[in-house]
């Protein structure tokens, strides 16, 4: 166990504060968080290197830069609700979880959906909801939200995600083709009907599909 602490510290050392992730609430939660419990057993030993690592479903949990940066982006505060779209194996929920007051986080394939409540719950987070959803069309009777993080690709922004967007509230999301690199957009609902747009940085996720087959 001191083992794995040691090397989160030297992760959040030096792969995220010292590449310029500096929210004191984000690098403290990525510290604090067990990643080796998001990944199956065999993997565990490669949990705080600084590369996506495989989950079911062939599908990845992101490099942990990058899901700070990502939630740097979003600036939470402890008091936000957050809906997260892709839960995958529940690592950036449990990292948000750290900081905010509530995580609403959607997954798509059942089984992965199941994979992340499994380890939210042995990790001890009682403060995110997972549900096997549409992503796209964020979850309606929680909305609004002070953040939403996407950590899938879509081709275009999904309106049913800005309209549960409180005003003042930011999204960060990837846009782009299916294939290849994304946009990292963080966009915020500056007023009922506006919305401001940043470009952060070139990302690659897998597709986000709007619809369950």
């Amino acid at each position: 166990m001191r083992e794995q602490q040691k090397r989160r510290e030297h992760m959040v050392r030096e792969q995220i504060e010292a590449r310029g992730v500096q929210d004191p609430l984000v690098l403290e939660a990525m510290q604090f968080v067990p990643r080796e419990k998001f990944v199956s057993s065999d993997l565990a030993e490669f949990a705080y290197q600084d590369r996506p690592l495989p989950i079911p479903c062939n599908q990845t949990i992101s490099q942990p830069y990058i899901v700070a940066f990502m939630i740097e982006a979003l600036a939470i505060s402890p008091n936000d609700k957050i809906l997260e779209v892709g839960a995958g194996s529940g690592y950036a929920s449990a990292i948000m979880a750290q900081i905010a007051h509530q995580v609403f986080s959607i997954e798509r394939i059942a089984e992965l959906a199941e994979f992340a409540q499994k380890n939210l719950e042995e990790a001890g987070y009682t403060n995110v909801h997972v549900r096997h959803c549409d992503g796209s069309k964020g979850w309606k009777e929680e909305a609004p939200f002070d953040a939403i993080l996407v950590s899938a690709g879509a081709t275009s922004i999904p309106k049913p995600l800005l309209d549960q967007l409180k005003i003042g509230g930011r999204m960060v999301i990837p846009v782009g083709p299916d294939l290849g690199t994304q946009k990292l957009l963080r966009i915020t609902r500056t007023q009922e009907n506006e919305f401001e747009q940043e470009e952060l940085t070139d990302v690659r996720f897998v597709p986000l599909i709007a619809t369950l087959s």
